[in-house]
């Protein structure tokens, strides 16, 4: 039996959440302030969405805009007044000042999530050494996907990359889900399949007034189409 492809859309509130699910989404990434690339989202915040929608919710564990851990003990408790409230998975990611990933961030704040899954996110794309990097977090609890566009720059610059580590699927640090997202259109999503991804993750691509508006679940149902291969 085939299993479709994850579509998961970021939402910033239950409206949001709402109406992602009702146009097919699989999964929302849950954030607070896009204007800094999207940050852990009040607690309240992540009940109501929970309390809207019964598709699975990922919850963003990062305080600040970049990519450095910064406070640690204040994403210690956000990590553990999110579980509390009843959050089952999580997206994060840590690098040093030199580009490398922050193992020792990334581990502390892992051990607090109980082996709850988890994606690291786009900090993959600015990363010294992406191999490294996959190689460094392999084998760590809950970890199950990546969130990326292959580049810092997006998908178009990316795509050569995420084609090269979709065919290195199964080695170690490869195994986590490719979940491609990061100026992604839906004239990738063809050469995304072929390759046999079967991640997609959509923000503004699902808001057509942009980021001052909602989500749109006719846009969302056009992705499901795409992403479906349809």
């Amino acid at each position: 039996m085939s299993t479709r492809a994850v579509l998961e859309v970021i939402a910033l509130d239950a409206v949001d959440a709402v109406a992602a699910q009702a146009g097919g989404a699989d999964r929302l990434e849950l954030v607070t302030d896009m204007a800094a690339d999207g940050l852990t989202p009040p607690v309240r915040t992540f009940a109501g969405i929970r309390a809207a929608v019964d598709i699975d919710l990922r919850v963003m564990l990062r305080l600040a805009d970049g990519f450095a851990a910064g406070d640690l003990d204040r994403l210690v408790q956000a990590a553990r007044e999110l579980r509390a409230a009843g959050a089952t998975e999580f997206v994060l990611g840590f690098l040093d000042g030199h580009g490398c990933v922050d193992l020792d961030a990334v581990e502390r704040i892992v051990g607090e999530l109980d082996g709850a899954a988890w994606t690291f996110h786009r900090a993959v794309d600015r990363a010294a050494d992406r191999d490294a990097l996959r190689k460094q977090l392999d084998g760590l609890p809950g970890l199950d996907t990546y969130l990326t566009a292959g580049s810092p720059h997006g998908v178009d610059d990316g795509l050569p990359t995420l084609l090269a580590e979709a065919a290195r699927r199964g080695e170690p640090g490869y195994e986590p889900r490719l979940l491609v997202g990061g100026g992604l259109r839906l004239d990738h999503v063809p050469a995304l399949l072929a390759a046999r991804i079967d991640g997609f993750h959509i923000g503004g691509a699902a808001r057509p007034d942009g980021w001052s508006g909602p989500v749109s679940a006719t846009a969302v149902e056009e992705w499901r189409r795409a992403v479906d291969g349809q």
